[in-house]
């Protein structure tokens, strides 16, 4: 009877091992994949993560794609089906491709009830989780929240030599510019080819969305549009006189801009201004890190101020950037994604991910004073808020952003005019629009 009894306290004993194993092994087991693009914010969100893995045991892989295939690869993954990818964080242009291509799962319901919506700011989900647009339908939570902006060089704008030598050519003083005009002056008087220095670096490349996102800012400000979003209407509102003034008037910066400004984007506009070869530059706020870094910008990294985008004559818009965080259809771990996301969007989660360098949606925490003190260009960013717009986000962005890019690209080099090539998108747009069903009754 001993043995019997000893085998049977063995038996137990290896039993309850192998389920202690076994959980052990299923709780290790449990792990989310977020793809998202190869910059700072994504380093940002790995670190982050470790917090939930914490709290969780759930293990958290954040795989960055280098920018110019990033598309590409996630786009090739939802071809196929694949599960690799849990949360993906795309671009607010993806929404419509996505949603209506089910590649992400409708989050509708789900925010509504797990989400304090309220507490994000409103053009945030709108831009980032919204489609359509209006529809209060949720396909993603604003994830890093972006917007174009500008750096200058405070050691120029604040030399004695310089603000009297403005002042006296120009009649008003030398400062960061508020409005468009502002902005051409002091690109001008910055301009000095014989010591290698220019007034301004912009966006002009061909590069995906590269002199769109640098243009339609200015377009919007000079009272143009891409179309009526009610009916997709495009000709009589991108090919206007308003919107050739001001392709005219962003083809005239090239002037006082590096020989090889017709191929900037935000490295080459990053490259440019920490090179010291231009007194301001545009780039994405996400970028801006890399400014005041001494390592990476060792010319002004501790003499640089900021400012938001200028104002127009008819109106004030800035390019949003940013990415929203969505649930790929194929995961196998959707409920594990919800559960990430909701912690994500929690305050205190927030108030870290803006203090690592993220830009926050959160309402209270993007106006906090800890927020806007926290680097010297958050405060720029928070008031580029209410002045953020977006391209179209339906499905077929890609075929209309070609054309915007490939036309916009034409006009300034001189192949077409500033008419020609908007009457040029006009029609491109109302074709893609027509093929696509926009305007069956």
């Amino acid at each position: 009877m001993k043995s019997v009894r000893i085998s049977f306290v063995l038996v137990l004993i290896l039993a309850l091992a192998f389920v202690s194993a076994t959980k052990a092994d299923n709780h290790q087991s449990q792990s989310l994949t977020v793809v998202w693009a190869e910059w700072d914010p994504a380093n940002y969100l790995q670190e982050l993560s470790k917090d939930f893995t914490a709290e969780t045991g759930i293990a958290v892989d954040v795989i960055q794609i280098p920018w110019p295939s990033f598309q590409d690869k996630v786009f090739t993954a939802f071809v196929g089906k694949s599960d690799l990818y849990d949360i993906v964080i795309g671009d607010s242009q993806w929404l419509g491709r996505n949603s209506q291509g089910g590649n992400y799962i409708n989050l509708t319901d789900w925010i509504n009830e797990n989400i304090d919506v309220d507490a994000i700011y409103g053009p945030a989900m709108t831009a980032f989780a919204e489609y359509p647009k209006g529809s209060g339908t949720y396909w993603a939570l604003p994830a890093e929240v972006d917007a174009a902006g500008y750096v200058y060089r405070k050691d120029l704008f604040e030399d004695p030599g310089e603000m009297k030598a403005f002042q006296e050519k120009y009649g008003y003083a030398l400062a960061p510019p508020k409005t468009y005009d502002q902005l051409r002056d002091i690109a001008e008087f910055f301009t000095r080819p014989e010591q290698d220095l220019y007034g301004i670096g912009t966006w002009y490349s061909k590069e995906y969305d590269g002199i769109t996102m640098g243009f339609q800012q200015v377009m919007w400000s000079f009272g143009g549009s891409y179309g009526d979003a009610d009916n997709y209407k495009v000709d009589g509102y991108i090919n206007t006189e308003d919107v050739a003034k001001a392709l005219e008037f962003y083809t005239d910066l090239l002037k006082f801009s590096p020989p090889d400004a017709p191929n900037y984007y935000w490295a080459e506009t990053l490259n440019a201004y920490t090179s010291g070869k231009v007194a301001m530059a545009m780039n994405y706020f996400a970028f801006f890190p890399g400014v005041v870094n001494a390592e990476t910008n060792p010319t002004s990294h501790d003499k640089s101020g900021f400012f938001i985008a200028p104002a127009g004559p008819k109106g004030h818009y800035i390019s949003i950037g940013g990415q929203g965080m969505s649930i790929s259809s194929y995961s196998k771990n959707k409920d594990l994604a919800k559960q990430y996301m909701k912690w994500f969007m929690q305050k205190p989660v927030q108030e870290k991910w803006a203090a690592l360098g993220g830009f926050t949606p959160h309402k209270e925490v993007l106006q906090s004073d800890a927020f806007k003190t926290a680097t010297p260009f958050n405060e720029a960013f928070a008031a580029s808020f209410p002045y953020l717009r977006d391209f179209w986000a339906v499905p077929e962005y890609a075929e209309l952003l070609e054309a915007c890019q490939t036309n916009w690209s034409e006009a300034i080099s001189g192949i077409k005019s500033a008419k020609e090539a908007l009457n040029a998108i006009a029609r491109k747009h109302e074709e893609i629009f027509e093929d696509a069903g926009y305007y069956d009754e």
